[in-house]
């Protein structure tokens, strides 16, 4: 009951942050999308919004918990444009560790650390009376490059790539190869806590979609978490 509460809480606050983020694609973006991607699409929130804001042709999603993924299946099987995907994105191809935390937002194939003081925060707040004997379990799971799939199924121009993967955003990213020329708008969260062990910070992320001709174009702080939403914008294909 004090997890649900908590969570409700959170859904609540997070409301806000979603309704600037969609207020600044309908003014930046033309409201057709030929294609969305969505990396980490948990139980298909987004991919909620996005359908109701705006007109999709094709969404392509990806979600690798078998867990979230039969939520996510079931929640969405009244969209024609979806095509849903059991996997894991990455900058490579085989298998990954998996993390599924009993909350199904913070699962992730990003190392854990367990002593981090934000860890302890969290789970003293999400399982005060300790319901949940254990923190997370681990699996194995397909992971694949966006580029490989791009090749697979002959995709050009993409309108928005939106990632959601706790701590391995970067690498989502440099997994689209040369292919990131053809993408529009990168929407991604970045978690500045101690608790993921990404090996990498927001300045490399950065730079990294600066030399790819990017523009950091929105910034918005999420409510009481040490995480932020990004924006960057293609400056080659933005205004065609």
């Amino acid at each position: 009951m004090y997890y649900k509460l908590a969570k409700i809480c959170l859904k609540f606050f997070d409301h806000f942050n979603k309704k600037k983020v969609l207020d600044f694609l309908r003014k930046k973006v033309k409201k057709n999308f030929f294609i969305l991607i969505d990396v980490g699409a948990h139980h298909g929130e987004s991919i909620k919004l996005f359908t109701k804001y705006f007109k999709i042709k094709k969404i392509l999603a990806f979600e690798p918990s078998v867990e979230n993924f039969l939520i996510l299946k079931n929640k969405t099987n009244n969209l024609n444009n979806l095509e849903l995907h059991n996997i894991a994105i990455g900058d490579y191809t085989g298998e990954a560790n998996f993390k599924q935390h009993y909350d199904s937002e913070s699962s992730t194939i990003t190392e854990i650390n367990e002593n981090s003081n934000y860890f302890k925060k969290k789970n003293n707040l999400l399982n005060f009376f300790n319901f949940k004997e254990k923190n997370f379990c681990s699996t194995r799971v397909k992971i694949s490059r966006l580029d490989k799939i791009f090749e697979r199924d002959k995709i050009k121009k993409i309108d928005l790539l939106k990632i959601d993967t706790e701590g391995h955003d970067l690498y989502v990213i440099k997994g689209l190869g040369k292919n990131i020329k053809n993408i529009k708008v990168i929407y991604f969260e970045h978690h500045f806590h101690d608790m993921l062990k990404k090996n990498y910070t927001l300045s490399d992320v950065h730079h990294y979609l600066k030399e790819n001709n990017f523009n950091k174009a929105f910034k918005n702080k999420m409510f009481f978490r040490k995480t932020f939403e990004y924006i960057y914008i293609n400056n080659n294909i933005f205004h065609e």
